[in-house]
């Protein structure tokens, strides 16, 4: 474990979200447990906001960094596999979020390559005869669209089929196809992600019993993740969550006894940031969440935040610099940049503190 000190910052002097330079080195192609480490061994920067210092650590001491009386609270939403090929042709669907009356969002994949553009009335056969055909738009990116309403007939139950014909979403920086054990975190209790709420990845049952004896409490939430929105002009898309009773009054009660709550993931900040009102007070939901947290708009319900690194222009960087502040950010992301951090699902983590 070693304080740092970062130098120049990566960002630009643009307004808006942050913009920076990711060297392809610096995307995590596998798991760590290819890499010849376990999953608690990744590498884990803290930033406090009190006082800007940063820290370099590996993950399994996070219990180092928390005290009698905190929370952590995490997604225990499990990963799908959910990208599925087309029977007839190279393209890939990823089915990203079930909607009411038993319709989906689906993208449309070139394989593991970039999205496609598609036309309403679009049919794709899946293989053992399912299929999916596009509705409706369901949200327009700058070059196009995206996202598709679509109708999903499968010849079998969800869960049985994408055990058989499907595979976790990756994207071009993964190298080599993983099992879908390789994007489950250990917590995991309901499928439904479309992608990994992939910050609570590293931790291990060992972790979590050295967190419990130090007198950490853990709460669950649960959010279905969509497919990333992967850029600044694409803000996330509404997610399906639910926060239980037991959860929130967790939240409350930690926090009027002066302890910290700290998210597991971003998904956990917006589900929690969904249903806390003005004061601070935690309540109960479930439902939709269209919840969007900028710097602009006070988070109320957390006080720290862990969390992987983000691509330049994710949406995401918004949350984390209203979690952290626009200072602290930049000397995070200049030291990761600078001691060689790894992005993405399978790489390193960023504990933001008090």
């Amino acid at each position: 474990m070693t304080t740092v000190t970062a130098s120049r910052s990566p960002w630009s002097a643009t307004a808006g979200p942050p913009q920076f330079d990711l060297p392809p080195s610096l995307e995590a192609g596998s798991p760590p447990e290819a890499r010849g480490l376990t999953r608690d061994a990744v590498r884990m920067m803290v930033a406090r906001r009190g006082d800007l210092s940063l820290v370099h650590a590996t993950f399994s001491e996070l219990p180092r960094f928390l005290a009698d009386g905190d929370l952590v609270v995490v997604n225990t939403s499990g990963t799908l596999a959910a990208s599925v090929p087309a029977a007839d042709s190279g393209l890939s669907v990823h089915l990203s979020t079930q909607l009411p009356a038993g319709l989906w969002t689906v993208e449309l994949r070139d394989g593991d390559g970039p999205w496609l553009t598609a036309s309403a009335g679009d049919a794709v056969a899946l293989p053992a005869g399912g299929r999916v055909t596009l509705l409706a738009p369901y949200a327009a990116h700058p070059a196009g669209v995206r996202l598709w309403v679509a109708t999903v007939d499968l010849p079998e139950p969800l869960h049985r089929y994408l055990a058989v014909h499907g595979s976790p979403i990756r994207y071009g920086y993964v190298q080599g196809e993983w099992p879908i054990a390789m994007y489950q975190n250990v917590y995991a209790t309901e499928p439904g992600s479309a992608e990994m709420p992939s910050a609570g990845r590293p931790f291990t049952t060992d972790v979590v019993a050295r967190l419990v004896a130090r007198g950490v409490a853990v709460a669950p939430i649960v959010l279905h993740t969509g497919v990333a929105s992967p850029e600044a002009s694409e803000p996330p898309y509404p997610e399906q969550f639910r926060v239980p009773a037991s959860t929130a009054h967790r939240v409350n009660d930690t926090r009027r006894e002066g302890g910290r709550v700290v998210a597991v993931g971003t998904t956990v900040v917006r589900a929690l940031e969904t249903v806390v009102d003005g004061h601070g007070v935690v309540a109960p939901g479930s439902g939709w969440t269209e919840t969007v947290i900028t710097p602009d708009r006070e988070v109320r319900s957390v006080d720290g935040l862990l969390t992987g690194w983000h691509e330049p222009e994710a949406s995401h960087l918004a949350m984390l610099e209203a979690v952290a502040g626009r200072e602290l950010l930049e000397r995070s992301y200049a030291a990761a940049l600078e001691e060689g951090y790894l992005w993405h699902e399978f790489g390193d983590v960023h504990l933001i503190l008090p």
